[in-house]
């Protein structure tokens, strides 16, 4: 019987091979889409999941609202941890870590130097807290003490090749020589920090501070005792802050700290749990740039989508086929096969094709996941879909979308009366073209969808990218580590300026384009006791402001001729506005001194005020900014005049290799900067334009197919109408008005759909593109557009087929 049911699958699909083939490859690409996006989702699901004691890991984070300024911001303050650990008992372990950025570090006996991007400070538990499995050394000992390092398997060979890298030196340049301790695994991709390189955080003078208020500096994460509640802490937390911070709260702002309560503020501490940071986290001072929850739901609804529309393809052509197999049910039945036979060779027939369509679909993932990783930054692994519980998951969407499939021949086709058949009587019109156009409708409503959502990602990534950000981001080329270069620094400026392509150049520690912070409180005027905001500080030199084209609305700019700037500053409009000057240039704001007792105030005057512009994400407003003059070493900037950029890096190179010489020469631009802050945006973006274009091919496959069968279905009646006079473009309009319409209603229904489900997603930026409604009546027009496109050559070549052809049976 089997062999039997596998003999008339293929006898059909040979038969009908176009059909078969429409079926076949709409089905299979809606398959591979759905594959490849569920592996996405579940790795983004995955995230620090295989952390021991997951549901007990919380991240100390720290809110307040200071002068009217809210924050909030996944660092804490030194003291935190130690003071957690001693008042709560319900709190098991705490560690601190601590981002360093970048650190040139060369190895023991080693001319070459390496540039790590991935290292951070971190307390000597951090590999019992998290339990990072150790290749070399004692967790318990590996970072207990200064001058101590970690390394991960990855460095360790990098540096050491095959020796043990335990005992073994590395020189931080700038710091000192540091013993490696320890050797780790690296740390998996679905986590949401990593490191390469581990520093003890008794290496830097920053964790032997005890000021609660100020230095949030420290990420600091919390593991709670079996059965312990993080709502009933957290609910501690206000005693804690009035014990630690109220004393600080006096000191700095002359104030108890019911007054500042009583006045608007608000300083608190907050649980976050460990598990759901990768995916709902988005704040001040996070390890990595984190996901979004939103993403996940967005791609998950489009792999709902992508394998309802192919599905609803193979239903379509399966039902629509049907029609021309009621004589051979009709056949079957006068040669004694019984209903329920017919019925389970129909359905066995469609799960054969979905069977064949999914596996197509493995196939084509094998092949295309490599790709999808690089696009999508990923290291999804084929493997995930063969695991037990997925294949069972996979297995039973074949037995449904086969079922679905074959459901309507199977149970309608199967009760026909044989005579009725034969006789030609039976009219299968109403009721499976009726079936049919629900399911055009439904397909194309979601294509409509998905076009309208890929035409407002595009418009909003191509906002992004002419926005006028207030600052002029061509033509900057960014030198990195300018410290390296040490007293030689200034002279090597100085000598690269005397380059006619050098436009201008400056020294700072911040770039508009990395969303670097460094937040203090200051208070207007010179009074602790008046209004305090918290601003982020900026430390510049005089040649900032022309070097990156930042426009000065009032007063001026930095100047050598002007000695007192030394204790100037220069503001932004979001500042002006957050203080409430109404004529700034003049005014003073001051901070607390570093004095012990804190009684100090340093006090800076307003010279100039510069038009705001964007130095973190799109997502984010431009909050209050203020530059100080103040030497630093963090980057060198210089403006470049023409298009030799090539020659004009090959100068700077041979110019630093005079005023450094040994040292690396390391580069990027500054547009290549900004494409970075927004790379989650892009990549996104990018990815779900390709997967709602396969989407509308696929609806644009199935009518294809269902085109072409019209057509075929009613060829006698265009031979008839030919030959009484019809045209070609009238036959064509004939045919194509009843999918035509159906595409109206589709569009009817998906506008407002549409229209609500790309507001929503733009409103996670607060600069966006303005949603038109005509972006919505274009994206109905273009689906009318594909699909009568998709329909015109079946329509074309039905139209001008002979009428001899098709009427000679007659």
């Amino acid at each position: 019987m089997l062999k039997n049911f596998f003999n008339v699958t293929f006898r059909s699909i040979l038969k009908h091979k176009f059909y078969s083939f429409i079926n076949i490859l709409g089905l299979s690409i809606g398959i591979t889409c759905f594959l490849m996006i569920t592996l996405y989702v579940q790795d983004e699901l995955s995230y620090d999941k295989h952390l021991p004691a997951i549901e007990r890991l919380h991240r100390l984070d720290f809110t307040g609202t200071v002068g009217g300024n809210a924050f909030v911001t996944s660092l804490s303050s030194v003291p935190a941890a130690p003071a957690i650990l001693n008042d709560y008992p319900e709190v098991e372990a705490a560690v601190r870590v601590r981002e360093r950025g970048n650190e040139l570090i060369k190895p023991e006996g080693q001319i070459q130097i390496f540039n790590e991007q991935r290292l951070l400070l971190a307390d000597s538990n951090i590999f019992n807290f998290f339990q990072i499995p150790l290749l070399e050394g004692d967790a318990s000992t590996a970072l207990a003490g200064p001058k101590k390092i970690a390394l991960n398997a990855t460095t360790a060979k990098k540096y050491f090749g095959a020796e043990p890298a335990v005992g073994k030196t590395v020189e931080l340049q700038g710091w000192d020589k540091f013993e490696v301790t320890a050797v780790f695994e690296d740390m998996p991709h679905n986590q949401h920090f990593h490191a390469d390189v581990l520093l003890s955080i008794m290496s830097t003078s920053e964790a032997r501070q005890t000021a609660w208020i100020g230095g949030f500096n420290f990420v600091t994460y919390l593991k709670l005792k079996q059965g312990a509640s993080a709502e009933a802490l957290e609910a501690k937390f206000p005693d804690m802050v009035a014990k630690y911070m109220g004393p600080e709260v006096r000191k700095h702002m002359g104030q108890s700290m019911e007054e500042f309560l009583e006045a608007g503020g608000r300083l608190g501490y907050t649980l976050y749990p460990v598990k759901d940071i990768h995916l709902t986290s988005n704040k001040l001072g996070e390890l990595e740039a984190n996901s979004d929850i939103t993403y996940v739901y967005l791609f998950s609804v489009i792999a709902f989508f992508i394998l309802v529309i192919a599905c609803i393809n193979f239903m379509n052509l399966s039902t629509a086929r049907s029609a021309n197999r009621a004589k051979e049910v009709g056949v079957r039945k006068v040669l004694g096969a019984q209903r329920p036979l017919i019925i389970r060779q129909f359905l066995a027939e469609a799960l054969i094709l979905s069977f064949l369509s999914f596996m197509l679909a493995y196939g084509l993932c094998f092949l295309l996941l490599p790709s999808f990783n690089t696009s999508a930054e990923k290291q999804l692994a084929i493997s995930a879909l063969l695991t037990p519980g997925f294949i069972i998951t996979i297995l039973g969407l074949i037995i449904a979308v086969g079922l679905l499939a074959g459901s309507y021949p199977a149970f309608y086709l199967s009760g026909f009366k044989p005579v009725e058949v034969l006789k030609g009587k039976l009219n299968l019109g109403m009721k499976s073209g009726a079936i049919r156009s629900f399911l055009v409708v439904f397909q194309f409503t979601l294509s409509i969808i998905m076009i309208v959502g890929t035409m407002v990602i595009y418009d909003q990534l191509n906002f992004i990218r002419s926005k006028k950000l207030g600052y002029q981001k061509d033509h900057l080329i960014i030198i990195n580590d300018p410290w390296l270069l040490k007293d030689n620094l200034n002279a090597f400026k100085k000598e690269v300026l005397q380059n006619s392509s050098i436009v201008s150049g400056t020294v700072s520690s911040f770039l508009p384009v990395n969303g670097n912070t460094n937040n203090n409180l200051y208070f207007k005027g010179k009074n602790p006791q008046n209004d305090s905001h918290i601003v982020n500080d900026w430390r510049v030199d005089q040649d900032y402001v022309p070097t990156f084209g930042i426009e000065i609305k009032a007063g001026r700019n930095f100047s050598r001729e002007f000695p007192s700037d030394s204790s100037a500053i220069v503001v932004n409009e979001a500042f002006v506005s957050q203080f409430g000057f109404e004529n700034p240039i003049g005014e003073f704001i001051s901070t607390q001194g570093d004095d012990e007792d804190g009684t100090s105030v340093v006090s800076y005057k307003i010279i100039g005020v510069m038009g705001d512009f964007h130095y973190a994400s799109l997502r984010e407003s431009i909050y209050p900014l203020m530059m100080k003059l103040e030497s630093s070493r963090g980057y060198i900037t210089f403006k470049v005049a023409g298009d030799n950029i090539d020659q004009t890096i090959t100068t700077l190179k041979s110019t630093w290799e005079q005023f450094g010489p040994g040292q690396p020469f390391s580069y990027n631009f500054i547009d290549q900067q900004f494409e970075e802050v927004h790379k989650s945006e892009m990549r996104i973006g990018s990815i779900f334009m390709v997967f709602a274009s396969l989407a509308v091919f696929i609806a644009c496959l199935g009518l294809f197919g269902l085109a072409a069968f019209t057509a075929e279905q009613r060829n006698k009646e265009i031979g008839v109408r030919k030959v009484l006079g019809a045209s070609v473009s009238s036959i064509m309009g004939l045919l194509s008005w009843e999918f035509v319409k159906l595409i109206g209603i589709s569009f009817i229904i998906a506008a407002p759909t549409a229209y609500f489900a790309v507001g929503k997603w733009l409103d996670n930026f607060a600069y966006r593109t303005e949603l038109s409604l005509v972006t919505i009546f274009i994206a109905g027009l273009l689906s009318l557009a594909v699909a009568w496109l998709t329909m015109s050559f079946q329509t074309w070549r039905a139209a001008r087929a002979n009428p001899v052809n098709s009427l000679r049976s007659e």
